[in-house]
């Protein structure tokens, strides 16, 4: 598995952005895939993850009903969707491989992880 995440930029608060992460070696169909963020100097925070089928899916409770997740295994895709979007939403966000077929609200349940994409949301 290796993971890259793209899509971040500049929004205004009240704007959109989908990111994107994507399996250079199209690897990772069986794994459950989450989206975790950092921003600076606090600790990295889980958004989203969703399951190797797409079936089941968990949300922060910071995003809950503004973002969602969703995959295209033909495709080799895992997308968040975010809405509404506020300026606490800046951060780095990262996607992540788990090691299960399910995703994790858990840092530790991954073990693949991809480079972040930067969001800024201004006020």
């Amino acid at each position: 598995v290796q993971l890259q995440a793209s899509g971040g930029g500049l929004v205004q608060a009240g704007g959109s952005l989908r990111l994107s992460c994507t399996d250079s070696r199209r690897t990772f169909s069986n794994n459950g895939v989450g989206w975790f963020r950092q921003a600076p100097g606090k600790e990295r925070e889980f958004v989203a993850a969703i399951s190797w089928r797409g079936d089941r899916t968990l949300y922060g409770d910071a995003v809950t009903g503004r973002f969602t997740i969703s995959r295209d295994n033909a495709k080799n895709t895992v997308a968040l969707e975010m809405n509404s979007l506020k300026p606490e939403d800046t951060a780095v966000y990262y996607c992540a491989a788990a090691l299960s077929p399910f995703g994790s609200r858990e840092c530790a349940d991954y073990g693949y992880w991809g480079q972040g994409t930067p969001v800024t949301v201004s006020s």
